[in-house]
């Protein structure tokens, strides 16, 4: 026990430390500490026990992923438009990069109503569709004739295009303004060969109809064999 002489304790002087230890050892108990300083890791491990939130559970998304086109001014965005269709008809698809990440607009149209989507697709230049379709192109766009892209891909046998086309998710069964579909335009307006029949096989496997008819109130199949392209005529009946 301490020894007090006229009223003053022998711990007159010491650390508060020493005094602190002694009032806890008479209350029959230990000092109380702080829990940041009994544990210096206490903080860290609350935190570490925290869950971080994963892609799917709502993290923020990469820079690259929220990342917006620029906003251009009425005459810059025209211009630029006019530029990417350019390009696009140029197959250019470096410029065509370049012109998507200034803001170009790919559903944007000219004067005869032609987008780089739809050029690009009716063309065939695959990686210029490629970049268009990545930045938003609108698949079911028409041009002058009231055709989707798939069309004229079609007519040309693009086969890679119509390929492209249908997995981006083009109707296979549009009608155009001359009452024609992919299906009979592949027939009506090329030669009945390799890539024809290659066209009219995958609209086939995309689940085209050849019973839809042309204005003259033909069906695809009729068509094939009118024009002696009996190859088509068998995958048609064979569907």
């Amino acid at each position: 026990m301490p020894v007090f002489n006229g009223g003053r304790s022998f711990f007159k002087g010491a650390p508060a430390a020493c005094l602190i230890l002694f009032l806890a050892a008479c209350a029959g108990g230990q000092p109380s500490v702080p829990e940041s300083a009994a544990s210096p890791t206490a903080a860290s491990t609350t935190a570490a026990s925290v869950p971080v939130p994963s892609a799917s559970e709502g993290a923020p998304p990469s820079s690259a992923a929220s990342a917006t086109k620029p906003t251009l001014g009425k005459e810059a965005q025209m211009e630029t438009d006019r530029q990417l269709i350019r390009a696009a008809k140029a197959n250019d698809p470096v410029q065509v990069r370049k012109l998507i990440a200034a803001g170009g607009d790919v559903n944007a149209k000219d004067d005869i109503q032609d987008s780089a989507f739809l050029y690009a697709g009716a063309e065939g230049f695959n990686e210029v569709l490629k970049l268009t379709i990545e930045a938003g192109a609108d698949v079911k766009a028409t041009n002058r004739y009231g055709g989707t892209a798939l069309i004229p891909a079609s007519e040309h046998g693009h086969v890679e295009t119509i390929k492209i086309l249908i997995a981006a998710g083009v109707p296979v069964d549009h009608v155009n303004k001359l009452g024609w579909t992919a299906m009979q335009e592949a027939i009506l307006l090329n030669n009945g060969g390799p890539r024809q029949q290659e066209a009219v096989r995958l609209l086939l496997e995309a689940g085209a109809s050849p019973d839809i008819r042309d204005p003259q109130g033909r069906t695809a199949l009729q068509n094939a064999e009118r024009l002696g392209f009996a190859e088509i005529a068998a995958l048609i009946r064979n569907r």
